[in-house]
Formats: C-alpha cells, sequence, structure tokens
C-alpha cells in the first residue's frame, strides 16, 4: 500500500499543480516509486499516454518529474470546456460525450467515482508514494454534495491535506481561515498544514502571520514558497495562459493567435525559449502587427473559433499577412482552419455544419465522430519550407483530434510520415504545405519540442531577415528536467519535510 500526500488550495491557481510537481521529484530524488492523482480535471491543456489516452497536462507534468511514463490512472476523469457551460467528458481518456455543468455535477460525476475508485486502488497496488491534487477549493459549498476530487478523496485516502494560499494575490490569511470556517469537522481534522505560496519580500515582516494562521486555525505552516519566476514548466489552467502574454523584442518574433478554445497551449513553450524567439499571443482588442511567423493552435472548437477570427477581423488580417509573405503554420484545429472548407456532419462542435476557411492551404477538413489520440513517431523527407529544406526521424508528438483533412490539389505537399502510433508501427502521411513553401499545416502537437525542427523554422525566418543561422542551442527536454531539479530544489528547502515525513510513516 502506497503512501499519500494531498494538496488542495483555497483557490484556484493558487499553485497546487507546480507543488505537487516539486514534491514528485522531491519523493522521486527520495528513491519512492511516485506517482500523482488528480481524480478530476477541467483543462483545455491535454496530453496522450502512450496507450493513446488523453489525460491533463499538469499530470504529465509530475510524472515526468516522478520520472515514470504518464498513464491514464493519473487523472481518470478530464473534463474539455466546449462552450455554453458545456465539457466534453473524458473517462479513462476515452470520450464519453457532451455534458452541460448541471447534468455533470447533477447525473455523472458520481458515475465517475467509480473509475477513480478503480484508479486509486490500481495506483496503490503499484506505486510506493501517491502525490494528490484537489480542484479550486474544497469549500465550495454549492460543489461539495457531488465533489469527487477534493474532500471526498482525501477521506477516502486518509491522506494527510496540506492547504496551500497564494500570498502574491492578497486576501491569503483571510482564505485560509475562511476555508477552514467552511470545512466540517471531519474535514478539517485532516488537514495538517497550511503552505504559504509565491511570497515575495523579507520573511520578517510576515512571521506575525504566520504566528495568526497558527494561533487562530490550529494548524502548522509548514512553508513558505517564494514566488519563483521563470518555472518553465508546463501547466494547463488558462488562468496561465495570461502569463504567457510575452511582448519580448527579440531577434525573431513569433505571434500566436489565442482564439477563445486555444488547447494546448504549451506547444510553443519551446519556441519561446529559443535566445533568439519572442513568442506573442494576440488575443481579442489585441493587433497581429507584423510578425516574422503566424501560428494557428489548437482548438477545442474549432468552428467557433474560426467563426470569432472572422468577426474579430482577424481572419482578413491573417489573409493579408500572408498575402505580403508571412509566413503561417497551423497545429490541430488551426491547421484545419487553413484549409478552404470545414464540415460538421455530426454536430461534433455544436449548431455550424459547414464553414469556409482561411483558404491559405487548398483542403478539406470533416469532423469524425471518433476522436485520434495517439502518441506519434515520425520521419521528416525533404520538407520544404521557406527557402530551406528539412530531414529528420524519429521525431516526436501527440495527435488529440475529431477530424480528417485532405488535399484538393496536387500543389499542397505533405509534410511528416507518422511511422509509430501508440507504440504500434504505422505509416500515415500527416501535415500540408502550400506550393508557396510558406504555409504549413500538421495534426501533430508537440511538433516544436524536437530541436533541430524547430531550429530549423527559426533559422529560415533569421535567413528571411539577413540574419546569420544559428547552431541548436536549447535542448527542450534537458531544460525540462531541469526545470524540475531547480523547483524540488526551492520547495525542498522551504518546506519543512522532516514534519511532512513524520506525517507520512504511518500512511500507506
Amino acid at each position: 500500500m502506497a503512501k499519500k500526500i494531498m494538496f488542495q488550495g483555497t483557490s484556484s491557481n493558487v499553485g497546487k499543480s507546480i507543488l505537487c510537481t516539486a514534491l514528485c521529484r522531491i519523493f522521486y530524488r527520495m528513491g519512492y516509486k511516485t506517482v500523482p492523482f488528480k481524480a478530476q480535471n477541467m483543462a483545455l491543456n491535454s496530453y496522450v499516454t502512450k496507450w493513446g489516452d488523453e489525460i491533463g497536462r499538469a499530470q504529465v507534468a509530475q510524472a515526468e518529474a516522478a520520472g515514470i511514463d504518464p498513464i491514464v490512472q493519473m487523472n481518470p476523469v478530464l473534463l474539455k470546456p466546449t462552450g455554453n457551460q458545456s465539457s466534453q467528458v473524458v473517462l479513462m481518456g476515452k470520450p464519453v460525450g457532451v455534458y452541460s455543468a448541471k447534468e455533470y455535477h447533477t447525473q455523472y460525476s458520481l458515475t465517475a467515482l467509480d473509475k477513480v475508485k478503480e484508479s486509486l486502488v490500481f495506483l496503490d497496488e503499484n506505486f510506493e508514494m501517491i502525490v494528490i491534487e484537489g480542484a479550486g477549493s474544497p469549500a465550495e459549498v454549492n460543489l461539495k454534495a457531488n465533489d469527487i476530487v477534493n474532500m471526498r478523496i482525501a477521506k477516502m485516502t486518509q491522506a494527510p491535506v496540506f492547504l496551500i494560499a497564494d500570498i502574491d494575490r492578497g486576501g491569503a490569511i483571510a482564505s485560509i481561515v475562511g476555508t477552514l470556517e467552511l470545512l466540517e469537522p471531519e474535514e478539517r481534522d485532516l488537514i495538517k498544514g497550511i503552505v504559504i505560496n509565491k511570497f515575495r519580500g523579507d520573511i520578517k515582516l510576515l512571521e506575525p502571520a504566520l504566528t495568526f494562521i497558527e494561533e487562530k486555525t490550529g494548524k502548522k505552516v509548514v512553508g513558505v514558497i517564494p514566488a519563483i519566476e521563470n518555472l518553465d514548466i508546463d501547466e494547463e489552467d488558462s488562468v496561465a495562459l495570461e502569463n504567457k502574454r510575452n511582448k519580448g523584442s527579440k531577434e525573431i518574433q513569433i505571434a500566436v493567435i489565442q482564439t477563445p478554445k486555444i488547447s494546448n497551449f504549451t506547444d510553443f513553450d519551446a519556441l519561446n525559449y529559443e535566445p533568439d524567439v519572442s513568442v506573442r499571443f494576440v488575443g481579442n482588442g489585441d493587433v497581429i502587427g507584423t510578425p516574422d511567423l503566424i501560428i494557428l493552435p489548437g482548438s477545442k472548437n474549432t468552428l467557433a473559433d474560426l467563426t470569432y477570427l472572422k468577426n474579430s477581423g482577424l481572419a482578413d488580417e491573417i489573409k493579408a499577412l500572408a498575402a505580403k509573405g508571412t509566413p503561417v503554420i497551423g497545429i490541430c484545429g488551426g491547421n484545419q482552419m487553413l484549409g478552404t472548407a470545414i464540415y460538421d456532419p455530426h454536430h461534433m462542435e455544436g449548431d455550424i455544419e459547414e464553414s469556409e476557411g482561411l483558404g491559405l492551404v487548398n483542403s478539406t477538413t470533416t469532423m469524425k465522430d471518433q476522436k485520434t489520440t495517439h502518441q506519434v513517431t515520425f520521419d521528416v523527407d525533404n520538407l520544404q519550407f521557406l527557402n530551406g529544406q528539412f530531414s529528420g526521424s524519429e521525431l516526436v508528438g501527440y495527435e488529440i483530434h475529431m477530424g480528417d483533412t485532405t488535399p484538393n490539389d496536387e500543389s499542397v505537399k505533405r509534410c511528416f510520415t507518422i511511422t509509430k502510433r501508440s507504440e504500434s508501427a504505422i505509416e500515415v502521411v500527416d501535415g500540408f504545405i502550400d506550393g508557396q513553401h510558406q504555409v504549413m499545416g500538421t495534426y501533430i502537437h508537440g511538433v516544436f519540442d524536437n530541436d533541430d525542427f524547430r531550429r530549423f523554422i527559426v533559422n529560415q525566418l533569421r535567413l528571411r531577415k539577413g540574419l546569420e543561422e544559428m547552431p541548436v542551442v536549447f535542448h527542450y527536454f534537458e531544460h525540462k528536467n531541469n526545470a524540475y531539479n531547480r523547483l524540488a530544489d526551492i520547495v525542498e528547502e522551504h518546506l519543512d519535510m522532516d514534519y511532512i515525513m513524520s506525517l507520512l510513516k504511518d500512511n500507506g
């Protein structure tokens, strides 16, 4: 039986995912076979396991920190908002339908609880340490009856719970006291400590507040974690996207179009880590300007986001820039938008059955009633982009899409050959590039995580500006591993790990 520890928050975006990631790496370095767990996620940033199961991105980062492959039992329930107060429900990695918020909370959540229990049993039997993450706040009285992610899980596992508050946003002390006050006595007893997160300034000025918290609540403050700049760790919460609206002024400027239903925005993190690249997310009311490259990202609702582009004027702006020679790359839903038309005969995305695309590539997309979810390995053979050519083998990424896209004429060339899907050998072509070699689309998420390919794209942009090419100087996967260690070092220094480990002695 595994030892268990749980982190809950006074609200969303207080740092639960990041602290769980830190603890996964800390326990991994201690020698424990560690696994993360979050019963239910709501996020558009998702990932696919080796076995083709879709789970939340945060648990993937936590799994990487724990030194293991992601598995579906880490996140048995994933809610992907589709609009109109509805979400696609992904149960054990597979979509089971679209439910309104009311339908899910009153009719389905407790049904999903059976799979949550099965997942916990599996993890309990196969790991030594389970790091459990809550969602939002455990004190949302309107949601508690059907909650399957906070105190119900704490009571089920009898895990010691640590309550996290974000002191950087203000009101942290009140949120701690208020949260504890709204819990039932049995729930309150499970909370074994308080963590103050994102602290800036002199700790001595905070000490009276720490004393007050302990005296008022009877709970030990087990750590004050400093605000950590440039974490460089994948996040899934849409709130985190606001932190990515970088307006840097490096040599290469890339504009990512931030649509209302943008998904998998971590696809572009590796680009932004390059020393010569600035990535700017262009949202409602922003001007695209004159970037060196425009990227259309993935979308949970391609047709709705395409309508948004047209109504906002961004579609016309993108087409005008492309006509002047600005390169455009589309990923997944963005790839679908690049074509001439999108059809949705099964109403998978709503009431829109047909929509005219941007017309930058002569291709059409038809939405299907089955979702494609795979980790993939792919080869590239003499891909022509701008004035350069790229070849490479054994590149990696993943697919999450519900449509098929086909070229309409011979001027549209294919980009990639997928050689493996979910550990099975296969040969499938993917991606498109127009006859001018400046508009490219693919279904493969994470394509820019491949160092050589990413540098090839950036170098082509450099050459267009009269700049010299640069060698590969940034290694994405190595960078992520170093980021996990840096995070763990900081958190371990500022948490009372002796106290935490003493609680875990009798747990599991």
